[in-house]
């Protein structure tokens, strides 16, 4: 079973009905400041954090005097954009005291979807970590098109895990676990404390049911799980009411762990490697030399680009003697790769006309 104190990049989702009193509308500022108090913790242990956290609406309708449920999608999005300001300044006061500084990031499921704004994305949040930055990261309701969904916020934390190749995830909740049934309408449902597939039964058995400021049940639960441990990172469910809900968790408090069969790196790397590539690169010997090494690919070293691709899109990599070599995600597309090709990274900007990554293939979007 994980444990917390272990983890390298640690993930933690937190849910509307946690954060958000309820009856009052209001921020439930002991709770958070006992999540501050955990993070810190955990952090102290060498380990990159980012929270996956939803609240705005909920504290967006309190102060426009919204009804709690069933708002239209216009007001859900008024409620956003106005409790998005007072979720990132909640964390941000939290945070501060540990001299924790904090980043918003607002981000919707397809772009992590979507390749190119999947690199985007995943720079980024490399970025801060490696500045030691915790990223306030939710969905960016304020222009959402489709019916809001808090239990979106379960896949959206199990794909910024993916991304940013995070080993465990948690996911805070108003229940301790997986049942085999619904345990507020079955007394002999039972929970799981690990689970190790997910087979058809175990699917069977989620449920739809929420609570009231989170519309997210077992389902969503059950994808993100499957998400995430295909990538590599284990995951917990647990309930996080409770003052301190981190180090409850790391002392043994009620949980269901999925765990992962693969580390994040190996999964991402075999993620890459089934691609279909939609161009080929070919590299001098310096360049296929620095690649065997676990360097990245620069312009420099690039003699030939064929193919038409995108930013985003996987593409072969050939030795000088047209063997495959690696294949990765490129951040320019065909015709920037030809341009730039043979140059120095100091030279892209002046190639171009704009700024360019100085990497043409990132090593960690690389599998040989």
């Amino acid at each position: 079973m994980a444990t917390l104190s272990k983890a390298r990049r640690l993930v933690v989702k937190i849910g509307s009905a946690l954060l958000v009193d309820r009856k009052t509308g209001l921020l439930r500022g002991d709770w958070l400041e006992s999540l501050a108090q955990d993070v810190a913790w955990i952090k102290g242990q060498g380990a990159n954090v980012i929270l996956v956290s939803s609240g705005s609406i909920a504290l967006g309708r309190e102060v426009l005097n919204l009804p709690l449920e069933n708002l239209p999608l216009e007001q859900s999005q008024a409620a956003a954009a106005v409790g998005q300001i007072r979720l990132a300044r909640a964390y941000e006061e939290a945070l501060n005291p540990y001299s924790i500084t904090t980043a918003q990031v607002l981000v919707t499921l397809e772009d992590s979807e979507d390749r190119r704004r999947y690199l985007n994305s995943r720079a980024t949040l490399e970025t801060l970590l490696g500045l030691g930055v915790v990223p306030i990261v939710n969905e960016n309701d304020t222009v959402a098109t489709d019916e809001i969904r808090y239990g979106d916020n379960d896949r959206l934390a199990a794909q910024i895990a993916v991304t940013v190749g995070a080993d465990q995830l948690v996911l805070l909740s108003d229940v301790d676990g997986f049942y085999t049934g619904n345990p507020n309408e079955n007394a002999a449902a039972t929970r799981f404390d690990v689970i190790d597939e997910i087979t058809p039964d175990i699917e069977a058995m989620a449920g739809d049911a929420g609570s009231g400021l989170s519309k997210g049940g077992m389902k969503t639960k059950l994808m993100a799980a499957k998400m995430a441990t295909a990538a590599g990172c284990a995951m917990a469910i647990t309930e996080g009411s409770v003052l301190n809900p981190l180090k409850s968790l790391e002392n043994g408090s009620s949980s269901t762990w999925f765990t992962a069969k693969l580390d994040p790196h190996a999964a991402r790397k075999r993620w890459i490697s089934a691609m279909k590539p939609r161009g080929q690169i070919v590299v001098d010997d310096g360049a296929a030399k620095a690649l065997k090494n676990g360097k990245s690919l620069l312009p420099a070293g690039i003699v030939e680009v064929s193919g038409d691709f995108g930013r985003g899109d996987p593409v072969a990599i050939l030795d000088p003697s047209t063997r495959r070599l690696a294949q990765g995600l490129s951040r320019y597309t065909a015709q920037e790769a030809d341009a730039i090709k043979g140059r120095k990274s100091s030279e892209i900007e002046a190639t171009l006309g704009y700024p360019g990554r100085a990497a043409l293939i990132h090593r960690d979007d690389l599998a040989l």
